[in-house]
């Protein structure tokens, strides 16, 4: 009966159950060999950036806790993200700044590591990519929908009150004005301004330098090298290497990774649950907007 009349709902319920099963499996089966227990000995510590950044409180944490932690001499940024908003992205650039004046840092580029994902690889001591890798995308987008003519023609006319003259700026029910227009690429324009002289910061090279590879395009991680923008081809390995003998470590290089938080099955489930409930919603066009009217700017994701 239930299947019958609500043959929607029954599937999302299904599909969430298997996604939850798989998604709790992959996890258990991707720690395996993860040493994550703070032993004596020196090691280097392995610091995971994985997917969209949208927030950075985590890898923040795992910095200081690697910084202050006698027994890493070293740590590899290994990332394996397209980018992400602005803030998150600067906010670890500036983290594994403050990390260098203590101990080494290394990056490591897996799959991909673009736009804010180089974002954060340009604040460390050196840059390992595979060959293959897709790095860059210097640049910085912002973008919306307008639905102005589609509630045209089913006969709705949103009306706005405002307190300022730019306030609903990026209206999705409305064309941007011109001088909007030239506010929002204002903006984009400063924000990309930082990223080429943080990178330019990071990577020991002029801005003038950055400029002409920052134009938002993808690299693989050979012509990156060849441009500058990595120091060396290789694998995870390779930078813990890399950073191992860079925190003067001898012998045999440990890795370790940071401990995790262990949540209730209950909290995981519904962590789990609540994302692909979302995704699902998305997928089938019931998203909304982020930051209201906006969505919020990215570091060229």
């Amino acid at each position: 009966m239930f299947t019958r009349r609500h043959p929607y709902l029954f599937f999302l319920m299904v599909s969430i159950g298997i996604l939850s099963f798989t998604s709790i499996a992959v996890s258990l089966i991707s720690n395996v060999g993860k040493d994550r227990e703070i032993k004596s000995g020196e090691k280097v510590g392995v610091i995971e950036i994985k997917g969209l950044i949208l927030e950075a409180e985590p890898v923040l944490e795992q910095l200081k806790l690697f910084r202050k932690t006698d027994a890493v001499k070293a740590i590899v940024v290994r990332i394996d993200s397209p980018g992400g908003a602005v803030g998150p992205s600067q906010e670890i650039y500036r983290e594994i700044r403050k990390t260098l004046e203590v101990k080494p840092v290394i990056a490591s580029m897996g799959a991909i590591a673009a736009s804010g994902g180089y974002y954060a690889a340009a604040a460390t001591d050196g840059i390992v990519a595979n060959p293959g890798t897709i790095t860059g995308s210097i640049g910085v987008i912002m973008q919306y929908t307008n639905f102005r003519e589609l509630f045209e023609k089913i006969g709705i006319y949103p009306e706005v009150i405002k307190s300022g003259k730019y306030k609903d700026i990026g209206s999705p029910v409305r064309q941007l004005s011109e001088a909007e227009e030239g506010i929002l690429q204002e903006f984009a324009d400063n924000v990309h301004q930082q990223f080429i002289r943080d990178v330019a910061e990071g990577r020991r090279m002029e801005a003038e330098d950055v400029q002409p590879v920052a134009d938002g395009r993808i690299f693989t991680g050979e012509q990156a090298m060849a441009l500058g923008l990595v120091d060396r081809l290789g694998n995870l390995s390779d930078a813990v290497e890399w950073a191992g003998r860079e925190g003067g470590i001898e012998g045999e290089i440990a890795m370790i990774y940071p401990p995790e938080e262990k949540p209730s099955l209950i909290r995981y489930l519904m962590d789990i649950s609540e994302t692909e409930i979302s995704s699902f919603l998305q997928r089938v066009g019931a998203g909304t907007l982020n930051g209201g009217y906006l969505y919020a700017p990215t570091a060229g994701n």
